[in-house]
């Protein structure tokens, strides 16, 4: 199966400094995988240049075949490309359902005049959105939250809503951005659990992620970073007997994970 997403040799370089070097690795349908690294090795540095937050000064990215390299984020969602941050970029004082049609923005195709008068179209338009989110809501567990203010979830609800912000622009490529930072233990296996559920639909999934014992448990594919550079690639047990790995970040504690 070819891959969906293919990083070439990224890297770029702030003021001299050289963030991320010579980053290559693919996705395919349907697997997870994950890049790791301890803080400062360039991992979100990395989402923001296959995103098109920035503009890569070597390499290229790779989306179905065509070459994506600093597109605008907009135009990569609108090729199949959705992504989560670290902070969470949620509407705290509208409800959950509110927050969910939010993300349907991208692919209407309506006018702002029509919306304005709230024209037949735009009465179709709004009618499709709001059942549209109501399932995103339901695959995430969220469907009994819809008229809720988004304000008063809990942080690990918040992480599952956007996600499926991001999911209502049917993503072929999704990149999670620390999904299950800040959340307990059972929030976290509830989110990994949702990942897992939109890998098997076909969704090429790219996570950044501390919680190892999280990322062991669902990666199919892990790509470790150290300073800007690769240092191991493979799956969780090979990375994580890795000798440069557990020197640069595991520690022996991911590696008895590996083996549990």
């Amino acid at each position: 199966m070819s891959a969906l997403l293919s990083v070439e040799n990224l890297g770029i370089t702030f003021g001299g400094l050289r963030a991320v070097h010579d980053v290559s690795f693919s996705v395919k349908p349907g697997e997870i995988l994950s890049v790791i690294g301890p803080n400062g090795a360039g991992k979100t540095t990395l989402f923001n240049m296959i995103s098109g937050v920035y503009q890569p000064g070597s390499g290229k990215v790779v989306l179905e075949g065509q070459d994506v390299t600093g597109m605008r984020p907009d135009l990569l969602a609108h090729r199949g490309m959705s992504r989560t941050f670290q902070n969470l970029q949620i509407f705290q004082n509208m409800t959950v359902l509110e927050n969910a049609i939010a993300g349907f923005h991208l692919t209407e195709s309506g006018n702002l005049f029509a919306d304005l008068l709230r024209l037949p179209g735009s009465r179709g338009r709004a009618r499709t959105a709001h059942q549209g989110a109501m399932r995103l809501l339901e695959r995430v567990g969220l469907e009994a939250s819809a008229e809720t203010n988004a304000g008063s979830l809990s942080y690990g609800k918040l992480k599952r809503l956007e996600i499926a912000r991001a999911l209502a622009l049917s993503p072929k490529v999704l990149l999670l951005d620390e999904p299950a930072a800040g959340c307990n233990a059972v929030e976290t296996e509830e989110i990994d659990q949702m990942i897992a559920e939109v890998a098997k639909s076909g969704v090429a999934i790219l996570l950044v992620e501390h919680d190892m014992k999280m990322v062991m448990r669902i990666s199919n594919h892990i790509v470790v970073l150290d300073h800007g550079e690769k240092i191991a690639e493979g799956d969780p047990a090979t990375v994580s007997r890795d000798p440069a790995v557990i020197a640069a970040y595991l520690g022996t504690e991911a590696a008895e994970d590996a083996d549990a």
